[in-house]
């Protein structure tokens, strides 16, 4: 029996960021949380409203009491994020973007994963079908340090797809004004987990929108993007250099897969070979390039004996504007 300030306590909040979407979206996002057997004390339902032009309150009439509401001027996910992490009281904050939902039965797994391993975090699989067939079994990791993971495995930077501690967080947050903000947050937030499981399961629908801020490809918009991702790198690589030992070594492989990535990036996003030998330059100049040989993945090493020649970079500007482009 729970004493009551555990019943005080929720499991788990949930930040949903919500920004001039269609209500009827948002709603199913909030029953994709309550469909979950948590009771209404285990969970915390905190939607932060970045300034929506409406807002959705007229069409949630039914679930006020379920729902915790923020609304704040337009400043960003981020600054979305970080209003949410202020507001939340649960033990674990599970973000979750307000045209995306929760898949019931895998997501319950990761739920089981905290209640009876206490992990600090547990990363799951993102899907882009909301009809994923349910599964008995999932394959977990064993539970290990978010270093010791980091440096055996490539990760998802998506902050949607991991359930975590709100205490590992400690003073950790979202850098404002900046495209893929995950992409700086999610290590250092891996980095301070003592204990994590990764799982198989696939609990989190991921919905791709036209206009998302993924799919814009205004020329202002992707150059801003490749800014913003190179600044990450610099960051990223900075901290590294500041850690001990096998942090470093998790942080710095992370660094070499976002690198790898950018120079994709370059290339998918300009299509141009002067604008791609600047940027060269400038991680040349951060001992980030050319990529070092590790063996990391099969990708990673292809991909660098590529990316390491003239040849093999007139290669890559063939055939990556021919692929297709990065989620």
């Amino acid at each position: 029996m729970q004493n009551t300030h555990d019943r005080q306590t929720p499991l788990v909040s949930f930040i949903i960021t919500y920004y001039d979407l269609p209500a009827t979206m948002l709603r199913e996002c909030i029953e994709s949380i309550r469909k979950l057997s948590l009771r209404p004390y285990e969970r915390e339902i905190i939607v932060v409203d970045d300034g929506s032009s409406m807002s959705p309150l007229a069409h949630l009439s039914d679930c006020l009491d379920d729902i915790v509401y923020v609304r704040q001027k337009n400043g960003g996910l981020s600054a979305a994020r970080n209003m949410g992490i202020r507001t939340a009281a649960g033990q674990y904050l599970q973000f979750v973007d307000a045209d995306d939902l929760l898949l019931t039965t895998a997501y319950e797994h990761c739920l089981d994963l905290v209640r009876y391993q206490k992990t600090d975090m547990v990363a799951f699989q993102l899907s882009e079908q909301r009809d994923v067939k349910p599964t008995a079994i999932y394959d977990d990791t064993p539970a290990m340090s978010g270093s010791e993971f980091m440096r055996h495995h490539n990760i998802c930077g998506s902050a949607c797809s991991y359930l975590f501690k709100r205490t590992a967080l400690s003073e950790l947050r979202f850098t404002t004004g900046i495209f893929h903000e995950d992409e700086e947050f999610t290590p250092l937030l891996m980095l301070r987990a003592d204990t994590m499981i990764s799982t198989t399961a696939q609990a989190y629908f991921y919905r791709r929108r036209n206009g998302s801020i993924m799919t814009d490809v205004s020329i202002r918009h992707r150059l801003k993007r490749l800014d913003d991702a190179q600044q990450i790198l610099f960051r990223l690589l900075k901290t590294a250099d500041t850690l001990p030992t096998d942090s470093r070594l998790a942080l710095k492989r992370r660094v070499h897969q976002l690198t790898m990535d950018y120079i994709y990036n370059v290339i998918l996003l300009t299509k141009s070979r002067h604008y791609l030998n600047r940027k060269l330059e400038e991680l040349k100049r951060k001992n980030i390039y050319p990529l070092p040989d590790r063996e990391y993945t099969r990708k990673y090493s292809l991909f660098r004996r590529l990316a390491n020649s003239n040849v093999g970079l007139t290669v890559l500007m063939r055939i990556i504007p021919l692929m297709k482009q990065e989620k």
